[in-house]
């Protein structure tokens, strides 16, 4: 199996809400089995003993609660989708599928409701499995405690931001070990290659760009004395018959669909390799919530608190237009394409401003996430949030009419409105009011 057919398996698995289940189900069988044959054991106490009758009874009642409570999780299940794609990003729902206390859950009820059932088969008159009853009981504690616990857990995690606060966090950690990756593998002298001839690797199919497989692509370089060049990054789409790889050099050039097989297309983008959507999903929230359907500046307001925070942490990851990756004698194999720090930004910035221009809070707090991150960042990522503040003042400018509500969506605020201005001092110190930071 090639590494893109298992990227895509690992990909099914993660987000199958039924492959967990099974085992739990599966699980429960074996578990009904082992607890008849331990039955006939006289370390039992007894006040495990039951009758026929209420053997039958509990189990019974255990298999019934079991379907009931499946079919509550499924219910809440739709509500979920219906929320996440309503108001919140269809794109969050990948997310969610993979959530493992949810998994988790649905197994401990399909391995209940297996567990009652089997047993039921094995009660006689003069014959009970008793040990398996009173474990029955014990799981149907356990499914009750994980429901509660999952309760609790989506309703609080289903929020705006408490969900901004997931993917922000997914994001920046895939952004470091993308990072701590390059850095490790980078060419000393980081050039790409020039010259020498050239075999395009074309898509068979198309596709986004989900992953791709760097080790194998730098150990086939090596392998074929070549350099292998990205023509499509990470979450780009590939149409049929586009360019995947150029292969420069080789002795003889390696295997087409070999170097097709280190990268996996899908229907659409993911996170593991794509810190970039993490951003686009925390955008499509905030500008959901500027919608006039929705009309909620103040979600989009927090969702800018986290969509600075991974700012922050691009920044200061030190973004590159190219990268070359060596092998293990330093030669130069494998070239990727690279996300500008301008690019991260753009995404970040320029549809919450458009959508939300006419909105004096949202104003606000993006001037104060600009202003911030222009103190905070090193010099190189400067420009480009000197361009969006330009932006931005020209954007107030044809959505405020008059000069004093003006200045007031021009002010910096962290919370944007109600909060301490960027650059205002704290009660008690000399020259207390609001003073705008210097853009250069």
């Amino acid at each position: 199996m090639s590494w893109a057919a298992r990227f895509r398996l690992r990909q099914y698995t993660k987000a199958s809400l039924w492959i967990v289940p099974l085992f739990g189900l599966v699980l429960g069988v074996a578990l009904a089995e082992l607890a008849t044959a331990a039955d006939g054991a006289s370390w039992l106490p007894r006040t495990w003993d039951y009758s026929a009758t209420t053997a039958s009874s509990v189990l019974s009642s255990v298999v019934g609660s079991m379907v009931a409570l499946l079919g509550f999780v499924v219910t809440i299940g739709v509500l979920v989708i219906q929320q996440a794609t309503g108001t919140l990003s269809p794109r969050y729902m990948r997310l969610w599928y993979r959530d493992r206390l949810q998994k988790a859950v649905l197994a401990t009820f399909t391995g209940t409701f297996a567990f009652a059932y089997t047993l039921l088969r094995s009660i006689e008159t003069d014959s009970v499995p008793n040990l398996g009853v009173t474990l029955a009981g014990v799981a149907v504690s356990v499914s009750l405690l994980l429901l509660l616990i999952y309760l609790n857990r989506f309703t609080h995690n289903l929020r705006p931001v408490a969900i901004a606060d997931i993917v922000g966090r997914l994001g920046e950690h895939v952004l470091g070990q993308a990072a701590a990756h390059l850095r490790s593998t980078a060419a000393p002298d980081g050039a790409p290659p020039a010259g020498g001839p050239v075999t395009s690797v074309r898509s068979e199919r198309g596709g986004v760009v989900q992953a791709l497989d760097a080790p194998g692509l730098v150990l086939l370089g090596a392998r074929h004395d070549c350099v292998l060049v990205l023509a499509a990054s990470v979450g780009d789409f590939v149409e049929p018959g586009g360019s995947l790889v150029e292969v420069h050099g080789g002795a003889p050039a390696p295997d087409p669909h070999r170097v097709a097989d280190l990268l996996a297309l899908g229907a659409e983008r993911t996170i593991e390799q794509d810190p970039a959507f993490a951003l686009r999903i925390l955008v499509d929230i905030a500008i959901r919530a500027l919608s006039p359907a929705v009309n909620d500046p103040t979600t989009a307001v927090q969702v800018l608190n986290h969509i600075e925070a991974f700012l922050h942490t691009v920044g200061r990851v030190g973004l590159r237009s190219h990268y070359v990756l060596a092998d293990d004698r330093g030669l130069p194999r494998l070239v990727l394409p690279g996300r500008a720090w301008e690019e991260y930004l753009e995404l970040a910035v320029t549809e919450i401003r458009d959508y939300g221009a006419s909105s004096v809070q949202v104003c606000r707090r993006l001037r104060a996430l600009l202003e911030g991150l222009l103190a905070a960042l090193p010099d190189s990522c400067r420009p480009a949030l000197r361009a969006e503040l330009v932006l931005l003042d020209e954007a107030v400018e044809r959505e405020f009419g008059d000069a004093s509500r003006r200045a007031r969506a021009r002010t910096a605020d962290l919370q944007g409105i109600g909060g301490r201005h960027t650059g205002d001092a704290t009660p008690g110190d000399p020259g207390v009011g609001h003073t705008r930071m210097p853009l250069a």
